[in-house]
């Protein structure tokens, strides 16, 4: 996270100064490359036999990077961090249940670093709205699982999973929806469920 901070601010500092000399606003060669940050809510679930129905609230953080090739297209690499949680179900016959010691808490939180890297393409009159698509990788950080007897890991590192977003850019500010569908399965102890993940995002955020 800290190396995360640190490649933000260098980029920031130097896209000021990049832009420090130009007058024109509407200069396309300015609007090229454009930089900012977001927060937002991450409502997201685990699909799997094992887990209860519902989605749950948790958070997102991130920084990201604009290349306008037109007025129509670019490309938007991001770095978020994403919390995200789960809870398993309290049926025996779906729970794993040689994993748990006894008792009803058994929930999941589930720390990622999320790269995608998204196609914007810039839609209706004044091209502010921009339909974004694309892959994303997700790598776990941390997963912080309740009443787990051993150590062991139960969710895989890596999360790919399909974008689509919608991303409203006004000057300095921006927000925007996204949907998120997972790819592979994320159960990293037998191959009996497949469990996916699949996430709504909430965000606001500012562009430089």
């Amino acid at each position: 996270m800290k190396k995360l901070v640190i490649f933000f601010l260098v980029c920031l500092s130097t896209n000021a100064f990049s832009q420090g000399g130009r007058n024109d606003p509407n200069s396309d060669h300015e609007n090229f490359f454009r930089i900012g940050a977001k927060a937002g809510v991450n409502i997201n679930k685990i699909n799997g036999q094992s887990y209860k129905s519902g989605f749950n609230y948790n958070y997102l953080l991130g920084v990201f990077m604009q290349f306008n090739f037109s007025k129509k297209i670019g490309l938007q690499p991001e770095f978020n961090f994403v919390q995200s949680s789960a809870e398993f179900t309290n049926d025996a016959s779906t729970v794993y249940d040689d994993l748990f010691l006894d008792g009803s808490q058994k929930k999941a939180k589930l720390d990622y670093l999320k790269i995608p890297v998204l196609l914007n393409i810039n839609i209706g009159p004044s091209k502010r709205v921009k339909l974004q698509l694309g892959p994303q990788y997700g790598n776990l950080l941390k997963q912080t699982i309740d009443s787990l007897k051993s150590n062991g890991n139960i969710f895989k590192n890596a999360d790919w999973s399909a974008v689509g977003s919608l991303w409203i850019q006004i000057p300095f500010v921006n927000l925007g929806a996204r949907y998120e569908i997972g790819l592979n399965n994320l159960n990293d102890i037998d191959n009996q469920q497949r469990w996916k993940s699949q996430a709504i995002a909430i965000f606001v955020g500012f562009t430089l």
